[in-house]
Order: C-alpha cells, then sequence, then structure tokens
C-alpha cells in the first residue's frame, strides 16, 4: 500500500528572530497540502512529529514527551514501520490494525526500558502522548492517547458558505475532563486517592494529568516502582494495578465534501487556542506557512496571559521557556482530493515523501532523524 522511496527532508528554522521554531511552509500529499511548525520550549524537545505521503495514503503523526524525550523519540521511529507492516499484512487500514500497531511500539519501548533499567531507572517515567491520523480511499484515521488534539474544519451550512465550523475528533484522555476522571475511578474503585487535585490541576495519584500514553512504565507495572533501583530516586507509589494504559481511541469516517482541513497538534497550542480559534485562523488565511501561523497566535496568547509581547517570549533561551509555553506542534493538513478541487493530486503523477521535524532544533542532533522509517531495515 505505502510505497518505501522517501524523498529528502525539507526544513526551515527561525521565523521573525526565534531561533526555536522550525517550519514547512508548504509541501503536497496525495489529497492537497500540508503545513508542519514546531517550537521548542523545554531544554531537549520532548515533541516529535512526522508526515508520510504516498500515492495511496498520508500518514500523520504528533507524538508529546513527557519526563524526557525518548519515548516519543522512539514512536518517531518505529510506529510507522508497524502500520506499514500490518496494512501488508492485513489488506489495509482497519480499527484493528492501529490497536496493534500501538500495542507493538508499547511493547517495544518497553523492551527498552527492561534493557535500559540497571544504567538509566528514570527511563521507567519516560513517556508520551501518541496522536496519528491517516487518509486513504477517502477514508480518515484517527488514533490517539493522551491530550494531543485532531480538529475537522468543514464548511459551514448552505447559508453561511463562508463560515467554518470545528469539529473535534479525536478524545483528550486527560482528568483535567470530568469524565475522563470518572473513566479512571470506575476502574479502581477501592482506590480513593486514584485521582487527586493538586499544583492546581487534577492528576492521577497526583503525578500525571493524562490517562493513556506509550511508556510511563512505572505507572503500568507496579513491580517497577517497588523496584529498590527505582526508589533511589523517587518516591514508593502504592499501586495495586496498571493506572494507565496504552489502549488508543479510534474514530474512522468518511470523508465529505464539506471536509476542508485537519489540525493535528499537541497540547501546546490547545492550552492557549481553542478548537474554533485554531479552525477559524485557517480558514481565513493562505495556506503558505499556516502551521508557523498557528504557533504564532499561540506564543502570542502566552505572552499575552503574562502581559508580555512575542519578541519578549522568542528572546527567552530553551529551558527558561517552559515557564511561559510548552512545546507546540502544529500540522494542518487540507483536503482537496475528495472534493474534486483543482488542487488535488492525481495519484499516477506522485511519488512518496516523508517529512519529520528535527530532534532538537538547532542541536548538533537535529538531523538524526532524516532517513525515512518506511525504509527497509537489515
Amino acid at each position: 500500500m505505502l510505497g518505501l522511496c522517501c524523498g529528502p527532508l525539507q526544513r526551515c528554522c527561525g521565523f521573525e528572530g526565534d531561533e526555536l521554531l522550525w517550519h514547512v511552509d508548504l509541501k503536497p500529499h496525495s489529497s492537497g497540502d500540508f503545513s508542519i511548525a514546531v517550537v521548542q520550549a523545554n531544554s531537549s524537545l520532548e515533541d516529535q512529529s512526522q508526515v508520510f505521503t504516498s500515492p495511496d495514503a498520508t500518514y500523520i503523526g504528533v507524538y508529546d514527551g513527557h519526563g524526557g524525550p525518548e519515548a516519543s523519540r522512539f514512536i518517531t521511529r518505529h510506529l510507522f514501520q508497524h502500520l506499514h507492516k500490518l496494512v501488508l499484512e492485513e489488506g489495509g487500514l482497519s480499527n484493528d490494525v492501529f490497536k496493534k500497531a500501538f500495542d507493538y511500539t508499547e511493547q517495544g519501548f518497553l523492551s527498552i526500558v527492561k534493557r535500559s533499567w540497571m544504567e538509566r531507572p528514570q527511563i521507567a517515567c519516560v513517556g508520551s502522548c501518541c496522536l496519528v491520523g491517516a487518509i486513504s480511499d477517502d477514508m480518515l484515521y484517527v488514533a490517539n492517547l493522551g491530550d494531543s488534539r485532531a480538529v475537522l474544519g468543514r464548511r459551514g451550512s448552505d447559508r453561511k458558505r463562508n463560515s467554518v465550523v470545528a469539529e473535534r475528533l479525536s478524545t483528550d484522555h486527560n482528568v483535567a475532563d470530568e469524565e475522563v476522571r470518572k473513566e479512571v475511578k470506575a476502574l479502581h474503585p477501592d482506590d480513593s486517592h486514584i485521582v487527586v487535585h493538586t499544583r492546581g490541576v487534577w492528576r492521577i495519584k497526583g503525578i500525571i494529568q493524562v490517562s493513556r500514553s506509550i511508556g510511563d512504565v512505572y505507572l503500568k507495572k507496579p513491580d517497577f516502582n517497588r523496584d529498590p533501583l527505582f526508589l533511589q530516586f523517587g518516591n514508593p507509589i502504592p499501586l495495586r494495578r496498571p493506572v494507565m494504559t496504552a489502549e488508543p481511541s479510534i474514530e474512522i469516517r468518511k470523508l465529505e465534501p464539506h471536509d476542508l482541513f485537519l489540525i493535528f497538534a499537541s497540547d501546546g497550542l490547545w492550552e492557549q487556542l481553542t478548537d474554533e480559534a485554531a479552525v477559524d485562523i485557517v480558514f481565513k488565511n493562505s495556506r503558505a506557512g499556516i502551521a508557523k501561523r498557528l504557533v504564532r497566535a499561540a506564543i502570542d496568547e502566552a505572552a499575552r496571559k503574562r502581559e508580555m509581547r512575542y519578541d519578549d517570549i522568542k528572546k527567552i533561551e530553551k529551558g527558561v521557556r517552559r515557564h511561559f509555553h510548552d512545546d507546540i506542534t502544529v500540522i494542518v493538513i487540507y483536503l482537496d482530493q475528495h472534493r474534486g478541487s483543482r488542487n488535488g493530486r492525481s495519484k499516477e503523477n506522485k511519488g512518496s515523501d516523508y517529512t519529520s521535524a528535527p530532534v532538537d532544533i538547532f542541536s548538533l542532533n537535529a538531523n538524526e532523524q532524516e532517513d525515512c522509517p518506511l525504509h527497509p531495515t537489515a
């Protein structure tokens, strides 16, 4: 289904003097165009992202790490590989294909943790949200763990041809949401402290806000957090059973003529902008650089909350900048071909291509992941 020949990585760093911003203004995919942008706030970039395009399909991935970048980097290297292999084996995309791909990725990272455990017990605390989209044969698939989010922009009613409606496609697995808190509590009726309000927000066991992820082994495997080696650097966490899961929520839908574009973004964007505000920005502005424009709007809002300006924020170095906003990743996917748009690309005339954000903006490791993860490996 997916071709294995990937084109060269294209990237551009810096925007209006912001040296922690990376972006690709506009590239084609099988059904239209896409734009991608990432801004780094943490000392090590914990957000990772990738887009794979072929004549048959487009894959989108946004991985928001926490506790370190290892889990999000691991997902970038392996999840698309698992999807591709499963699609070939099972004859196409499906709910089951996504569940298996996520599970294989989770088990792979668990193996890394077990191998690294003696030298780096802290790796058991590393995890990542995981948001994946796929477009194939006018069908859209969205699978996610955590609180990165996919939002559809679709045209309004016939009476409002120049309006756009925001439709959330993913589920936020964050205990800030009352329904998620109820879900977690229902799974742990014998633990009155499974979700507690601490440091201004709701957290599972007073530690983490998201209820689903790749990694976070110490909250999924009770034996890890009881191990004396782990206790040397962390407080004991009494667990009767796993308090997090890697089972994704999956949405499958047919693309319709009124579907205009998709926004895939880490929670760094959604902490600053509503779904409606983000969709409105995309709808009212030109395509080239639209992901960068959304990142700029989010940073403007973060600055406004501190009575600052973007010009002030962009001068702050990574690490310190995390006190003002999170890492932010945005991918905007325009949907043209299923609507008969002139922008739609003919499958016969388009090869395969891969775009991935740098491992770390302006770091020595910035080129580490230029190779497409779908290349055959020895």
